[in-house]
């Protein structure tokens, strides 16, 4: 198990024909925005995305060159050079939205109850081999006591590799999605450092039991997790 296999079998497969554009941005802005692809990192070349993406190398030389001008991505010349996700990643700008729907803030909390709880118990059923075990442990030390400017993407992460860990491929791009929602809900409401301390001992605690093989505790830890980001979203934005 590996950060690139992350990438590779989950962000970077084909994206739908009629949309091919679009479908490559938002698999881009995926890999960049849930931290699969870290600031400084370089991303494949653009034959390689064109073949994994199933796109032509126009498509996503445009995706990219349009990515570029929104500051997610640099470019950069000579034998060491190629695409880099940017160093300082562009902060989300509040959204000119209607105020959100709490049917809708409560689909986007249920769903990802769901899958969570479900990835962290199905995580700690699996006998995990050290290769899996130590990512999910840098995932975990990544976080923790991470800058307020890095938290939410290095969060995704450790969140985005337990449901890897799980071996249900089609889980990881599940969560994915739903982490995408969450994190535009997240954007609206300001980061709290008690609450970050607070995510960080849950983290622990999660992760702890995973790896101890405990299916029911780590499956109440992250309902507890959940629970906590929740009341926030629900005491900002209902």
């Amino acid at each position: 198990m590996t950060e690139s296999r992350l990438a590779e079998e989950t962000f970077f497969r084909p994206v739908r024909p009629g949309n091919a554009f679009e479908d490559t941005v938002q698999r881009l802005l995926q890999t960049i925005r849930l931290g699969v692809v870290a600031p400084g990192d370089s991303l494949p070349s653009e034959r390689e995305l064109a073949v994994r993406l199933g796109v032509s190398r126009d498509t996503v030389r445009e995706a990219l060159r349009s990515l570029g001008e929104a500051g997610y991505v640099v470019s950069r010349r000579g034998r060491y050079g190629g695409t880099f996700v940017a160093d300082a990643l562009p902060h989300p700008e509040p959204q000119d939205s209607p105020a959100l729907d709490a049917a809708d803030l409560e689909e986007v909390l249920a769903l990802r109850e769901v899958l969570e709880v479900g990835a962290a118990r199905l995580a700690a059923s699996r006998t995990l081999p050290a290769p899996e075990r130590d990512l999910l442990w840098r995932a975990l030390e990544e976080v923790t006591g991470a800058d307020p400017a890095d938290y939410r993407r290095l969060d995704s992460r450790l969140h985005l590799v337990i449901a890897e860990i799980t071996g249900v491929r089609s889980l990881v791009t599940l969560v994915a999605d739903s982490r995408m929602r969450l994190n535009r809900l997240l954007d609206e409401i300001p980061l709290l450092e008690r609450n970050i301390a607070h995510s960080d001992e849950q983290h622990r605690t999660l992760v702890t039991a995973i790896l101890a093989g405990q299916a029911d505790a780590a499956a109440a830890a992250v309902e507890e997790h959940l629970a906590g980001s929740a009341a926030l979203l629900r005491g900002f934005l209902a």
